[in-house]
């Protein structure tokens, strides 16, 4: 038997392909030559399901991947020959490679690192796969090009995409690019590649996902939209890319264009953090590192990524490190002009600075930290008062209170013993009364008097009032006490409350954006732009509500100070030459913060931000027709303007893709537009109506500024 991967092994040369075979050796920097003599093989994609695709691209080399299995036995391991080629026809090689084997503990996937190519060179490559009597079977032809040469005085071109839920939904933006034919070095993929939950009763819709084995899925809570189960087997994870990349349309996108992928949340779990999930807010414990790693396992089988400097040959899913010891950031030239600056946002950052399960009451800076800060007399009135609850004169509080934790934890689902526990632990010290009082006032019993109470911050200060919510945590929070709050925590850790990169990524990218290359492009998969909703001068909204509010501190917003930190810090390392791209929001953004520009593009086919906007707001008690909802969602692009000046492009509710090109001058980037309630429409033989649909916005960016085009 070949050993795994097998080796190079080249074919018996007849005479009268001799001189065709030294031609292809002198034209190349590997080698190989190909005697097609008993015709090419035969296209099947039955036996290559997930087709091909082709990844990191450099000067000299790219990863090339497929999926390849036996018809007549599933769990048998495949044995291939990778060819790759300059023309289409493949009549001269470049590379042949043989005994590669693609194995069924890797899900039949397989991964090949092909060196000493040509700079900036379209290659062609196909896998082939020996049938019986003869028979030869090919994957789809790929089409792959290597990155420029470092002193290449070009300039580069890719397309930034991210967010691709697949459940009910099509790829009406891959679609677009594939019509286009851009001219791309590649595809940046910013993370959400799948999305890790399927719908256990999704009925006859084509675009759906079940799993294999369900029973080794993660059964969540009954949420709009239906029961779902959420992947936590490697076979589940599995089970969502092998649909995901047997979409035509997403097939025929990695067919022509190298990616680089980074992954967010949900190629592991909505929201999360190191090896935390958060699907309960705080109901239970959701640290889960053997599902981290299982999700790893999946994303380094599906995804043609060079995160180890892999040689020539098979790169074995086994000997890429994963959690706690993944590491996926990396950086990548293209030219003279641009170096990128792959980072993971997901895998090293801490927790949200304000826990899920935060009990509202409960005071996070106390009148000797406000003193110590000199906030005393900006928090003097009588919403920041507090008691210590413990004290012997507020004993009859505190029962009241305690009970009715109890009360609220039991109703979102935990056991008696359980709410009664973390009552203990947690309703006693300092408690405010602003969240305290409004408890007694509906149980009953007369509120605390706040004269001469002490004054501090509390988490209801905040923007949290339930026990286990997103809401107040994770999105929509006060943003002028959260951000005081979050410097305090900032200063007190001495930066590790916010440490959303790691310091060992931290000291690379700020290295590294100051290596040669015109311009530094930052590949986060979360957004640095500010997404603020200021109703603090809204006379129409009620007055407990008229505040700053940040929208999604799961992004950049939520670790503020080391954001700007960063931001500074990479404007002087690239000498104003730096740009970020970034996703997650499933929103359109053009901005510059701290003379620091971000590109942020469209979901692919996810929910927009208008969408999710308005099950938040809707949750929070303000219907539609309300003044809140109609500046948070009906208006909401004016209300982003009008809390962060310098957005220049708001979209939020608008799928595609960004075609960014940078120069020695500028980048420009391109928005391919299409409003968000096509997602549900099939255009896939419809493609004039699809092209009538999408719209183009196009910017300029240069140190600092961006100016529409």
């Amino acid at each position: 038997m070949p050993a795994r991967g097998g080796a190079p092994v080249s074919q018996p040369l007849h005479r009268r392909t001799v001189l065709k075979c030294i031609v292809a050796v002198a034209a190349s920097t590997a080698s190989g030559c190909h005697d097609d003599d008993d015709g090419p093989p035969t296209e099947d994609r039955q036996r290559f399901p997930q087709s091909v695709a082709s990844g990191d691209p450099r000067p000299d080399r790219v990863v090339l991947w497929t999926r390849a299995v036996d018809p007549a036995n599933a769990d048998a391991d495949v044995e291939l020959t990778l060819q790759v080629a300059r023309s289409a026809d493949f009549r001269t090689l470049v590379l042949e490679r043989k005994g590669l084997r693609a194995l069924a503990e890797d899900d039949h996937t397989l991964r090949v690192q092909v060196t000493n190519l040509a700079p900036r060179t379209v290659y062609f490559y196909r896998f082939v796969v020996d049938g019986q009597k003869h028979e030869r079977f090919s994957s789809p032809v790929g089409r792959t090009r290597t990155a420029p040469s470092d002193d290449a005085d070009v300039p580069a071109r890719f397309v930034v995409a991210n967010c691709q839920d697949f459940l009910g939904r099509y790829y009406n933006a891959w679609q677009r690019l594939l019509q286009l034919d851009e001219d791309l070095d590649c595809v940046v993929f910013l993370g959400d590649y799948i999305y890790e939950t399927v719908l256990t009763d999704a009925g006859a819709d084509p675009r759906s996902i079940s799993f294999g084995d369900p029973g080794s899925a993660l059964p969540l809570p009954t949420a709009a939209g239906g029961p779902r189960l959420a992947a936590q087997s490697v076979s589940n994870y599995r089970d969502i890319y092998r649909a995901i990349r047997s979409d035509p349309l997403l097939q025929q996108v990695h067919e022509r264009y190298p990616f680089i992928v980074v992954w967010d949340d949900h190629e592991f779990s909505d929201d999360c953090w190191d090896a935390h999930a958060n699907y309960t807010d705080g109901r239970m414990d959701e640290f889960e590192p053997e599902r981290r790693r299982n999700a790893e396992q999946a994303f380094f089988e599906y995804q043609p990524l060079d995160v180890t400097a892999a040689p020539a040959g098979p790169v074995g899913v086994d000997s890429i490190p994963r959690y706690p010891d993944a590491r996926i950031w990396r950086d990548l030239s293209f030219g003279r002009h641009l170096r990128l600056l792959v980072t993971d946002y997901r895998s090293y950052r801490p927790d949200h600075l304000i826990p899920e399960d935060a009990w509202p009451g409960a005071v996070v800076m106390d009148a000797a930290v406000l003193l110590s800060l000199g906030l005393t007399a900006a928090f003097a009135a009588d919403t920041f008062a507090y008691v210590d609850i413990d004290a012997a004169q507020n004993a009859p509080q505190k029962v009241i209170l305690r009970a009715a934790y109890v009360q609220l934890a039991v109703g979102a689902g935990l056991s008696l013993a359980d709410a009664i526990a973390r009552a203990e632990a947690t309703v006693r010290g300092n408690v405010a009364l602003a969240y305290a009082n409004a408890v007694l006032t509906q149980a009953g019993a007369p509120p605390l008097d706040p004269t001469g109470k002490p004054r501090g911050i509390a988490f209801v200060h905040l923007g949290k009032t339930d026990l286990f919510s997103r809401l107040g945590a994770r999105y929509v929070v006060i943003k002028d006490t959260f951000d005081i709050y979050a410097a305090w925590r900032f200063g007190v850790t001495g930066g590790a409350s916010e440490d959303a990169l790691g310091q060992a990524q931290e000291q690379w990218l700020l290295a590294a954006a100051r290596e040669p290359g015109t311009w530094k492009v930052v590949v986060s998969s979360v957004s640095p732009t500010a997404m603020i909703w200021d109703l603090s001068n809204k006379a129409d909204v009620p007055a407990q509500v008229r505040n700053r509010y940040a929208f999604d501190v799961d992004q950049w917003d939520g670790f503020p100070d080391r954001k700007r930190q960063l931001l500074e810090g990479l404007r002087t390392a690239a000498n104003e030459r730096v740009v970020f791209v970034a996703g997650d929001i499933h929103a359109s953004f053009a901005s510059v913060e701290l003379g620091v520009a971000a590109v942020t593009a469209p979901a692919v086919s996810s929910s927009s931000i208008q969408e999710e906007a308005a099950g938040a707001v809707t949750a929070a008690g303000f219907p539609p027709g309300s003044a809140v909802y109609r500046y948070v969602v009906t208006e909401q692009e004016a209300t982003l303007r009008e809390g962060n000046p310098g957005i220049a492009f708001v979209d939020t509710d608008s799928h595609g893709f960004t075609v960014v090109e940078v120069g020695p001058e500028a980048v420009r980037a391109a928005y391919h537009l299409i409003p968000s309630s096509e997602v549900r429409t099939d255009y896939s033989a419809r493609p004039e109506d699809l092209a009538a649909r999408f719209t183009r916005r196009d910017f300029r960016i240069t140190p600092g500024v961006i100016s529409a085009v």
